[in-house]
């Protein structure tokens, strides 16, 4: 009864109900008052105004500089230096760490080539390297990277070598780089492959960046149930990555140098955000008075069916089946509303200057925005059935307990 009630009246829940029988515990009939938390509904002022800040979509010299340098730098040699360590050399060291005299594992090797100042072992490392000669000893203490404990350090540095790098004119770029004859025509290539990946990372950020100002403008105290339903689906789809992949969780959290509450505080930022999204998107689309058509839907089922392979007219029957029309088109809504905002956003880059948004938009950008900001605990474009479930976490902890309940204490 009261899931059907929920489903007739639209009722959007986000947790479990609270059931509080009134009459008929004993036998009989039962009747009973049902609590139930509900997705609010917002206003967002401003989302017709969002500003955000993006890398310039456009090849300057200095970046193509860099990039020729990078090419010099693979094409580089060694050569014997005798001077004290400065930061880009390249050492030959024994290193050995211990902690209370034992050994430390893949800390101890010998005859070890290292580009001083790339952070590797620990900070301290390139600290005590910075300054010193080939012959030196250098005894300290210091964290290894991806512990938490201070280590005994001990290096030998054998060698000291620098990159030099080879003079660039138009025989070292034909001899060396072969698609290209002339440094002017290896340039020209560069500056087409450089706006192009540049243009590439910008519109790669530019939806996420606009989904992280709107959520910047959501002032409620988020519903901790939402928060709670989307936490635990994102934890358990990032442990099941995990082990899909066959990585061990704790050698994760050892190697970036985080704790389970660490890890499990940042998965819950980011719930919380993609929550804040949830309901402005939904506000917007509200007060963009933005729907779905007939056609539009049809060709949504169509688009499933070729996913996973089924015809349309399967798809469109598993999910009124499922009762999961109504969350499809909201999510077909909530789309088309972030469609609406990043052709109404302004960009511009670190300098303030404006960026096209014609330019940025000149591809299919509905895939670009970050995880963190998509709600996983949404229904999925898969179609549901008793044996793929497929409907969102939200749905299993609202209209599906709700059946439950029913069936438990409302008959």
């Amino acid at each position: 009864y009261l899931a059907r009630a929920v489903r007739e009246h639209h009722v959007d829940l986000v947790a479990a109900p609270e059931i509080e029988i009134t009459d008929g515990a004993e036998e009989g009939g039962v009747e009973f008052d049902a609590t139930c938390e509900v997705r609010p509904e917002i206003t967002v002022p401003g989302y017709g105004g969002l500003r955000v800040e993006l890398p310039s979509p456009t090849a300057t010299d200095a970046d193509i500089e860099e990039a020729m340098d990078a090419e010099r730098r693979r094409h580089g040699s060694l050569g014997d230096v005798d001077r004290p360590i400065e930061t880009g050399d390249f050492v030959t060291l024994d290193l050995s760490a211990t902690r209370d005299g034992e050994p430390l594992a893949g800390l101890n090797t010998e005859d070890w080539s290292y580009e001083v100042g790339q952070g590797w072992v620990a900070d301290e490392l390139d600290e005590h390297l910075v300054g010193a000669s080939a012959g030196d000893e250098l005894a300290f203490s210091a964290v290894p990277n991806g512990t938490d404990e201070a280590a005994d350090l001990a290096v030998s540095v054998k060698a000291v070598q620098e990159l030099v790098l080879p003079e660039v004119d138009d025989d070292w770029v034909g001899e060396n780089l072969g698609e290209h004859e002339t440094v002017d025509e290896w340039r020209a290539a560069l500056i087409d492959q450089l706006a192009e990946q540049k243009l590439a990372q910008a519109r790669q950020q530019y939806v996420g960046e606009v989904t992280n100002a709107l959520a910047l403008l959501v002032d409620i105290d988020t519903p901790a149930a939402m928060v709670q339903n989307e936490f635990q689906a994102r934890l358990k789809n990032t442990l099941e990555q995990f082990q899909a992949r066959g990585v061990d969780i704790q050698q994760f959290l050892s190697a970036t140098g985080q704790d389970p509450e660490t890890f499990t505080a940042a998965i819950r930022d980011q719930s919380e955000h993609a929550v804040k999204l949830d309901l402005a998107l939904r506000a917007v689309a509200t007060a963009e008075q933005i729907e779905v058509s007939d056609e539009e839907l049809d060709a949504e089922f169509a688009q499933i069916g070729v996913r996973f392979g089924e015809k349309p007219a399967r798809v469109r029957k598993a999910y009124i089946d499922n009762n999961g029309v109504e969350d499809l088109v909201m999510q077909m809504r909530k789309s088309k509303a972030l469609d609406w905002l990043v052709h109404h956003a302004e960009a511009v880059d670190t300098e303030g200057n404006p960026i096209d948004i014609d330019l940025l938009l000149d591809h299919d950008h509905h895939d670009d925005h970050d995880e963190a900001s998509e709600p996983v605990s949404e229904a999925s474009a898969a179609p549901p059935s008793s044996t793929d479930q497929a409907s969102s976490t939200d749905q299993a902890s609202s209209t599906d307990q709700a059946s439950e309940t029913d069936q438990e204490d409302g008959k």
